[in-house]
């Protein structure tokens, strides 16, 4: 194989034509390594990409989980850069991406890694409009901190993180509810605190005073070797086991926390919100408030009684089915239970989504 030097990043779809005139305003990404230029972004929400690989006869691009947001093939310069541009805007928020040179997978060496795809894999921040509610800002922080705990049913020492708000660590008599919240398929427990910034949410939510103080847990999805494409091999008995009957009794020794149904929440993303429903369905008496992030719906006939659940919240993005989680919340108001749905304005099944929806969810639970 040939040898072939990465020396900054990738380029996304490239076109000999653009749908507007592309503003030669660009800044390097919010996410790039220290000193890194590229990638960039400019104010229309179009990326711009650079790699150095002189020797590659083909380069090419993925971007999304798994590629679902398609490729494009770069062009290469006679200084032996592939440079490139998208096509059209992208949407706000975080995007996952990675590089193929002469059919081998690469990282962008410009940009820092998240877990996504079932890989670490690139990732590219498109500024949102909205983003203040998850920015860092001068206001109390509470603490996430990762912890291990033994499963017996998987015969596994797993990891999860755990989100104390600021007021934790000071009053050591206050006890506190519990938001279960699971990340999405090809994800792991490092997504809802980096990608989904599922902390400074809470600590920005806290500090106007929208939401009551709670902890916030969020650990690996999965008990086997399911790999991309095979979710249908995934066995959600098996995660309801570990969750239910082994991380949640372990929380409530090791945290100070409300052990009951209705000071407990779960929610989750995508496969996260398919776990959701499973567990919360198959476990009606330990959590009290549900939350499904693009992740399906639930129906009247779902729900045994109507104190099962507090709160049923629905949401998606624009791009995705809003009308699907809209009329699953009418029909569930009809039939007497608390629901809710959400629909984030110009995004799909992406992360800018799955942050408004926590935004969205927070305030409803625990009151």
């Amino acid at each position: 194989m040939k040898k072939i030097l990465l020396l900054a990043v990738l380029a996304l779809p490239v076109c000999a034509c653009f749908a507007q005139e592309v503003k030669e305003d660009f800044q390097p990404s919010e996410l790039n390594q220290p000193g890194q230029q590229y990638p960039m972004v400019n104010s229309q929400g179009y990326a711009r990409f650079r790699i150095q690989a002189p020797q590659a006869q083909h380069v090419s691009v993925s971007l999304g989980l798994g590629g679902t947001h398609g490729g494009t093939d770069l062009t290469k310069g006679e200084d032996g850069w592939w440079t490139g541009t998208t096509s059209t805007p992208m949407d706000e928020g975080f995007h996952y991406y990675h590089v193929s040179i002469d059919g081998g997978t690469f990282n962008d060496p410009g940009t820092a890694n998240f877990y996504g795809s079932t890989r670490w894999e690139s990732g590219i921040e498109i500024p949102a409009k909205d983003r203040d509610f998850y920015a860092l800002k001068n206001v109390p922080h509470g603490n996430v901190q990762q912890i291990y705990f033994h499963s017996e049913s998987t015969k596994e020492e797993r990891v999860a993180f755990v989100y104390t708000p600021p007021t934790y660590d000071k009053d050591l008599k206050a006890t506190y509810p519990v938001l279960y919240l699971q990340h999405g398929w090809g994800e792991n427990e490092t997504t809802w605190p980096l990608q989904g910034h599922a902390g400074l949410i809470a600590d920005n939510l806290i500090a106007e005073g929208k939401i009551k103080p709670c902890i916030i847990v969020m650990t690996y999805g999965m008990t086997n070797g399911v790999r991309f494409g095979g979710l249908g091999g995934f066995n959600f008995k098996d995660f309801e086991t570990v969750l239910v009957d082994e991380l949640v009794p372990y929380v409530d020794s090791h945290f100070r926390t409300k052990a009951n149904k209705d000071n407990r929440a779960m929610a989750g993303l995508s496969m996260g919100g398919m776990e959701t429903k499973n567990i919360t369905l198959a476990r009606p008496e330990v959590f009290g408030y549900y939350g499904l992030f693009s992740g399906g719906t639930y129906a009247p006939s779902d729900i045994k009684s109507k104190d099962q659940a507090k709160v049923i919240f629905m949401s998606c993005g624009s791009k995705e089915n809003p009308d699907g989680v809209t009329k699953a919340a009418a029909d569930l108001k009809a039939a007497g239970f608390n629901a809710y749905s959400f629909v984030s304005e110009g995004t799909a099944h992406e992360f800018l989504t799955w942050r408004r929806s926590l935004r969205e969810f927070l305030p409803l639970i625990f009151k």
